[in-house]
């Protein structure tokens, strides 16, 4: 039996466009003699649509969509299609009024219905906010193998693989005493770095400890601030890989299952990427492209300032849309350095892109008569390095308005965790391309771009970094060196560590306790941040629910007085 895989990117709430591509990747599975075809989780709908489960209509629409695709799709083909279904009885058990459900379309109707059994809570998911989980094994018979149905997290609870459940039942160990043939698993798994070779190490030790080859089908493309992968494999009961379709991009893989064998046959094997540099490039090129075009925004512009986050962006986003639809703009200040106009030139032309010229002397002249009054008798600060950001983030949001244009923000991960950006200012955009992209990431990813011929100016990657709002500032005026900071974020912010954990580590108690402060009081600037691509497993997006008005850092600093030898840092 061939058995297909149809990798797509589906648009969230297009019912009618996602129902057009399963019936395309339907039609290609069936001219090449696949008898079934998969598709990702909630593939009709698009993965995740949040809050849209909560109107009836949209539920509705879904319904009467599938039965009309099951219509659609050529005889002989099976196919497994990713929906929600209504729970009959939650008026009755009190239970949530929807499945997260796969659907068996063949021959013109909706033959079975299978319900996802666990319903992760964690990190960017809320499954138990909308539906209900399944309760019973899931497979189907077809020309006589019976196979197995799992839905994403269905797989992610193997107890001998992570030393624990994270609940209370195991559908792959279910589906094994139930002595299926084959067990597939359709997914709308979220990138992260280094997620793949995790999945692939998990399935493969489940397919050898049950003895049950695996078929893993990924959705594929962006999604707000998700982006996926896809990525799709199949293992055989040995726990080798079969097949992998490609990364990042659309895909119709078919795998052979052979019923004397019992047991997947070798496919075709796309590479694993060389480094996680190219992986995340990757990844970021995708989500900005995607997150245009489901935006329904055909060219974008952002602030180049001569620095490195600006030149990252702006050859992520000539990556994602064309040198054509790119505009970089420059806005120099009486404090900007000649470097920083060169460098931001010779980008523009290694990425071939547009460039407008703005400087905002005048206006910070307009601005200082206007407040001098108010400001006699202050000293120079923040306030006066700030509204230097905002003229910019100001300029950059009228030409957006003016043309039609989507913002990029270019801050990255490490700005965004201690507040080292300005509200209303370069925080401004639409989309946050490196926010969750650390510092020293962003010049690995440069010095991987470069890697062939030179696209980031060299000057951009020696010279220090500057927001460059004051004579002779550099960023280790106010910040740890970025290797010192993202090693403290890193333990922070995915590790969990406490300060006492951090500074055994090796970093100094008084950095640590600033750093930890410098993370708390931004809280509320993340807030109010726009949506950044996730490419890490701790992001500050859906995922990071933190509160604003807290005081845990000073219950933290008392504890910690209390129980070791910490300096009090209270006047810090």
């Amino acid at each position: 039996m061939k058995i297909a895989i149809a990798q797509i990117n589906p648009t969230i709430g297009d019912l009618l466009l996602n129902a057009q591509k399963i019936l395309e990747a339907a039609q290609r599975a069936a001219s090449s003699g696949a008898r079934l075809l998969l598709t990702p989780e909630l593939s009709l709908c698009g993965y995740p649509p949040r809050d849209l489960l909560l109107n009836p209509s949209f539920v509705e629409a879904m319904g009467i969509t599938l039965q009309n695709l099951a219509q659609d799709l050529p005889p002989n083909l099976a196919v497994l299609v990713g929906t929600v279904e209504p729970n009959p009885n939650a008026h009755i058990s009190g239970g949530k009024t929807l499945f997260n459900s796969m659907a068996l379309l063949e021959n013109g109707q909706v033959k079975q219905v299978f319900h996802k059994r666990l319903l992760p809570t964690y990190d960017v998911f809320d499954e138990r906010r909308y539906f209900e989980p399944g309760l019973q094994a899931n497979y189907f018979t077809l020309d006589n193998i019976d196979i197995g149905v799992t839905i994403c997290e269905d797989l992610w609870n193997d107890e001998e693989f992570w030393g624990k459940r994270s609940y209370a039942v195991n559908p792959i160990a279910d589906l094994a005493i139930l002595g299926v043939d084959l067990i597939v698993n359709l997914s709308a798994s979220p990138y992260t770095v280094g997620k793949q070779q995790f999945r692939e190490t998990m399935l493969s030790h489940s397919a050898v400890r049950f003895q049950q080859p695996i078929i893993y089908a990924n959705q594929v493309g962006g999604n707000d601030d998700l982006i996926f992968d896809g990525r799709s494999f199949a293992l055989n009961r040995q726990g080798e890989i079969m097949s992998r379709a490609c990364g990042f991009d659309t895909d119709l893989m078919v795998v052979e299952f052979d019923e004397v064998q019992s047991d997947l046959l070798l496919g075709s094997v796309a590479p694993v990427y060389e480094s996680e540099d190219e992986e995340i490039w990757q990844a970021l090129v995708l989500g900005v492209r995607d997150y245009a075009r489901k935006c329904r925004f055909s060219k974008v512009v952002l602030g180049l300032s001569g620095g490195i986050d600006s030149a990252i962006v702006a050859a992520i986003a000539t990556a994602a849309l064309g040198k054509e639809n790119v505009l970089g703009v420059l806005m120099p200040s009486p404090y900007s350095s000649e470097h920083s106009i060169s460098d931001a030139l010779a980008l523009a032309e290694n990425l071939g892109i547009k460039t407008n010229l703005l400087p905002i002397g005048e206006l910070m002249q307009g601005f200082d008569q206007t407040l001098g009054d108010l400001f006699a008798g202050t000293e120079f600060g923040l306030a006066e390095e700030n509204i230097q950001s905002r003229i910019r983030g100001n300029l950059l949001m009228a030409i957006a308005n003016k043309f039609g244009y989507l913002l990029l923000s270019t801050g990255n991960k490490s700005e965004m965790a201690v507040g080292y950006c300005t509200l209303y200012g370069d925080m401004n955009g639409g989309l946050a391309v490196i926010a969750d992209v650390p510092k020293t990431r962003v010049y690995s990813l440069c010095h991987w771009l470069n890697r062939n011929n030179e696209i980031i100016p060299q000057n951009v990657l020696t010279k220090a970094p500057s927001a460059e709002l004051k004579p002779g500032q550099v960023d280790q005026d106010s910040l740890p060196p970025y290797e010192i900071l993202d090693d403290i974020l890193q333990r922070l912010v995915h590790n969990h560590q406490s300060a006492v954990q951090i500074v055994a580590a090796g970093h100094d108690a008084v950095i640590v306790d600033r750093v930890i402060q410098m993370v708390a009081r931004a809280e509320f600037k993340r807030r109010q941040a726009p949506p950044g691509l996730k490419i890490t497993d701790r992001a500050f997006g859906t995922g990071w629910r933190m509160p604003i008005a807290s005081n845990w850092v000073g219950v933290k600093k008392a504890y910690q007085a209390k129980t070791t030898a910490t300096p009090n840092l209270s006047l810090l």
